[in-house]
């Protein structure tokens, strides 16, 4: 039977251990910035100009106990869909910032058991890019493919990167947007009896050129202004990043069941802040079954009347004339003597 692989890279980039210096760490290598005569790095934090270059270095570290070759290279780091966390984009695909300006002195490394490697790279800002934060990492990719059994085999391959956080110089602008709102409710059959729940989704936007630390909070009224709801939210990305979209959503538990109002999502950054609504109508299914039941009738007893009303009546025939009387004639008066 032929057998089908099918390859999944992953690209781990994973939060540094308390104490630690380390900016990406599987548990089998990590991969960070050198040692500066300062201090140890988590991360890269770099900046320069349009039409300059920097260089550093970059460690890669195998703590298993055989030797591990793996393919080096930077790559721009972008907002996951799901929920929002840092990533990066693979060799293969397009690359503008510090994918396509960072290159290390080489691009193949093999790290004995235990040992590590360091490898300088250069970080060549070009002409005319433009200024904001340009977020990447450098990325050890391991070469070995992981192999599944059966007739679909899934091949996986493992990457750990070390963050960049370039800053390139000129005017900053940090803006935020929150797009599309939208409110969907599950109500319960029978009013009273169930509970009512509700989804807040929404689009997070960093509109800016600059990477922000968000906040959100969403509040709820009802009929008459009254307060339903007001919530700060904490499933939102820790970093969003510029350019990028991020498709949110919030449980609302205890939702009203019969109601009328609005949601108003108000996202805030450093030096910028932005909000946004929608409409809801809450209503159980079986007082919406009873009012379209009784409005298709209403409808129906309308059309009825109104037709009713509109039928012409049997015309009246006019009546024929009656024939004239004749009248007597009238005797002249008579001559007197």
């Amino acid at each position: 039977m032929r057998k089908f692989s099918v390859l999944l890279l992953g690209l781990l980039l994973l939060a540094v251990t308390a104490g630690s210096a380390h900016s990406a760490d599987n548990g089998s290598w990590s991969v960070f910035p050198a040692s500066s005569q300062i201090a140890e790095r988590p991360y890269f934090y770099l900046s320069a100009d349009p039409g300059t270059s920097l260089r550093d270095k970059v460690v890669v570290a195998n703590k298993t106990a055989r030797p591990l070759t793996f393919r080096l290279y930077a790559a721009d780091a972008y907002n996951t869909a799901r929920d929002g966390g840092f990533a990066v984009r693979t060799q293969a695909e397009k690359h503008r910032g510090v994918g396509a300006w960072a290159k290390p002195a080489r691009t193949r490394v093999t790290v004995p058991a235990h040992g590590k490697v360091t490898v300088p790279f250069t970080l060549t800002v070009p002409e005319g890019a433009e200024p904001g934060d340009h977020p990447g990492a450098l990325v050890a990719l391991d070469e070995r493919v992981d192999n599944g059994d059966g007739s679909l085999a899934l091949g996986v391959q493992r990457a750990v990167g070390a963050r960049i956080y370039l800053r390139v110089g000129g005017p900053t602008l940090p803006a935020i947007a929150v797009e599309d709102v939208r409110v969907t409710h599950d109500q319960p059959l029978v009013p009273g009896l169930g509970d009512s729940t509700a989804t807040v989704s929404y689009t997070l936007h960093n509109t800016g050129n600059v990477t922000l630390d968000p906040k959100v909070e969403l509040r709820a009224r009802g009929l008459f202004g009254r307060t339903l709801l007001t919530r700060d939210l904490d499933r939102i990305p820790a970093e969003l990043l510029p350019g990028q979209r991020v498709r949110l959503s919030e449980p609302w538990r205890g939702a009203p069941q019969l109601d009328w109002g609005d949601v108003t999502l108000t996202a805030s950054a450093q030096h910028t802040r932005e909000s946004a609504n929608a409409s809801f109508f809450a209503l159980p299914w079986l007082v919406a079954a009873v009012l379209a039941v009784a409005s298709v009738v209403g409808a129906v007893l309308l059309i009825r009347a109104r037709r009713g009303r509109a039928r012409p009546s049997a015309p009246v025939r006019p009546s024929p004339p009656a024939p004239p009387t004749p009248s007597r004639p009238r005797s002249s008066p008579s001559a007197r003597p």
